[in-house]
């Protein structure tokens, strides 16, 4: 138990050293399309240059730490045989070994879209103390959005992963399965 509060405390100083430079996300800021290169000018949130950039590096680094955890976890498990067997160890094995829990809910609609819910995400559970902290979640959402779609990635899946929040300390990843 003690490298789950490690980890969040690892967790919640990357996200305030790199908000630091930005310390203001402003309302309404929500994790958007993780691997898209696009410039904006601040779209629907408003978000400044520093905050995009500090989502994106926090969602590079989480990339990282996926593509590093998809070539350990599943060595004996590499059997795959469709994108919604990968979905499901990502559900289950991934996210007990990084969250020591498995996944509340896994959706989809058949076509390359899957909805992840989880209904106490860990490292927003400090923050669900109230609806102040509504606006401040999805910078703690870009690692984890990272770390699914470097998962991904490491096992022959391009897609795109997008994290929202509606009620703490509950969150949705949905992940757009990139077809060639």
């Amino acid at each position: 138990m003690a490298d789950a509060a490690l980890f969040e405390f690892l967790h919640t100083e990357m996200v305030a050293e790199l908000w630091a430079q930005d310390p203001d996300p402003g309302p309404g800021v929500s994790a958007g399309p993780r691997g898209e290169g696009g410039t904006g000018r601040g779209g629907k949130a408003g978000r400044t240059k520093g905050q995009k950039m500090s989502l994106s590096v926090l969602e590079g680094m989480g990339f990282r730490v996926g593509q590093a955890l998809g070539e350990r976890l599943p060595r004996e498990t590499l059997a795959f045989r469709e994108e919604l067997d990968v979905l499901k160890f990502l559900c289950k094995d991934v996210w007990a070994a990084v969250f020591q829990k498995q996944m509340d809910s896994l959706r989809t609609n058949h076509q390359g879209t899957y909805v992840l819910q989880d209904h106490s995400f860990p490292l927003l559970i400090r923050m669900a103390s109230g609806l102040q902290y509504l606006e401040e979640a999805p910078k703690f959402l870009a690692f984890t959005c990272g770390l699914l779609r470097g998962t991904l990635s490491t096992l022959g899946i391009k897609s795109l992963v997008t994290a929202s929040v509606a009620a703490l300390p509950a969150c949705k990843f949905q992940v757009v399965i990139q077809r060639s």
